[in-house]
């Protein structure tokens, strides 16, 4: 698809992209990694207090990057695909100087000083960090109904649970909150939320 020829940021939503369509958007330079980051921000804003997929917004950490995605592609640097996208992690991953709590009271204010190796690796790939997603206390349980930081719920019916435990992480993604959440899966942890959100 010819993004420069056939769409402008303003007739598009810019969260309702699919990830190789944001790529796409994102190396034509129809969008900039910034357009992009405020608008996911903005639906954050919106629509997380509701669904309470995000435990942790890094706002200030998002439009850095997506900056530094812009500023490195005006230079000729390309990272690949994923240079410029909006992602967010599931509250497992360690991420040096951001709180990680693993949905845990005790690790409430555990901010660690390295990057797990999944997020180290897509930061070098210059993802953009919106922030970190609810889960089920230690991701042990398929509701992520978490005492100590909120239960998530099914952006499809807010009555309704959106699994576990990777809950924030499939709420996130059918609510249009991050292109490219992470989590993780012993026992159903990503499968369970991708089935009770609808999406893959």
């Amino acid at each position: 698809m010819h993004w420069e020829r056939e769409h402008s940021v303003r007739e598009i939503d810019l969260t309702n992209l699919t990830l190789a369509g944001a790529s796409a958007a994102l190396r034509s330079g129809a969008v900039s990694s910034r357009e992009l980051t405020d608008a996911f921000l903005a639906r954050i804003g919106s629509l997380n207090p509701r669904i309470n997929a995000y435990v942790t917004v890094t706002a200030d950490r998002a439009l850095a990057d997506a900056d530094r995605a812009d500023a490195e592609r005006a230079q000729g640097i390309d990272r690949g695909p994923l240079h410029g996208i909006p992602v967010a992690h599931k509250d497992l991953y360690e991420t040096a100087g951001i709180r990680t709590t693993g949905g845990g009271k005790i690790h409430a204010g555990h901010i660690p000083g390295r990057d797990s190796t999944v997020v180290a690796k897509l930061r070098e790939a210059g993802t953009v960090l919106l922030g970190k997603l609810n889960t089920h206390e230690y991701a042990y349980g398929g509701t992520t109904n978490n005492p100590h930081y909120g239960a998530t719920r099914n952006p499809w019916d807010p009555e309704h649970i959106p699994g576990g435990s990777s809950g924030g992480s499939g709420a996130a993604i059918a609510a249009g909150l991050a292109l490219a959440p992470t989590g993780t899966d012993t026992g159903g942890s990503i499968r369970l939320p991708a089935s009770f959100c609808g999406v893959v």
